[in-house]
């Protein structure tokens, strides 16, 4: 086993532990990846104000420096552990363990990771997560799947951001559909936008639909179509 494998499998090993120790707390835990500028922490800044009430929300923010998207999601209403990776262009198992004794999730909560903005090496490292999810904005072109398939090809749900701007830009949303389950037949695309709110009605519908049972610790798949704004 090669030095990269063996990386992989002890972050495996410690991941399987941070999922069954949510589990046992009924915390279900999503894993955010995108490019930066996508729209992760808006995404979650308008989720804390709309779930907050209804469910406990809280955040594991991962960037290599400055604590600016933590403090978004404590302005928001929801706690927050920031955690710098230096040079580190991911997030791993080991970090988030670390961060949750911090965090403490309380029982029930939902997790979200938001890691570090890279289409790339996030996609190799599991962090414990219910599933993956990737954000792209439509005003970074369809053809992200192509480009990074090993991304595309780990995502339980593809969340295309910024649909208000869909009349002025160059973007094929049913290109981007068919490149994303070219790499993960039946992945689940959900087009919206944070700002106006389209759609987000959607994004909290999968939110619920996939915490199922936490306890049960097991990810999830689906299956079903591209839901249009």
């Amino acid at each position: 086993m090669g030095v990269e494998e063996r990386l992989l499998a002890k972050n495996d090993d410690l991941a399987a532990h941070v999922r069954a120790s949510l589990a046992a707390l009924h915390v279900t835990a999503f894993n955010l990846m995108s490019s930066p500028g996508a729209g992760k922490t808006s995404l979650l800044e308008r989720t804390v104000a709309d779930l907050g009430d209804t469910r406990p929300v809280c955040v594991i923010e991962g960037d290599q420096e400055t604590s600016f998207d933590a403090d978004r999601i404590r302005r928001a209403g929801a706690r927050a552990v920031q955690v710098n990776t230096g040079a580190g262009c991911h997030l791993d198992a080991a970090m988030v363990h670390r961060a949750l004794h911090d965090l403490a999730p309380d029982k029930g909560s939902l997790l979200f990771v938001e890691n570090v903005g890279n289409l790339v090496c996030p996609a190799l490292f599991d962090v414990g997560e219910r599933a993956k999810v990737v954000v792209i904005s439509v005003t970074e072109g369809d053809d992200k799947p192509l480009k990074y398939p090993h991304m595309f090809a780990a995502a339980d749900l593809v969340v295309v951001n910024k649909t208000d701007l869909l009349p002025y830009v160059d973007f094929d949303v049913d290109r981007l559909v068919e490149q994303a389950r070219g790499l993960r037949a039946g992945v689940e695309v959900l087009p919206l936008s944070v700002r106006s709110g389209d759609n987000l009605a959607a994004w909290y519908t999968w939110l619920d639909a996939t915490g199922g049972d936490a306890a049960s610790g097991e990810g999830v798949r689906h299956g079903v179509t591209a839901v249009r704004p």
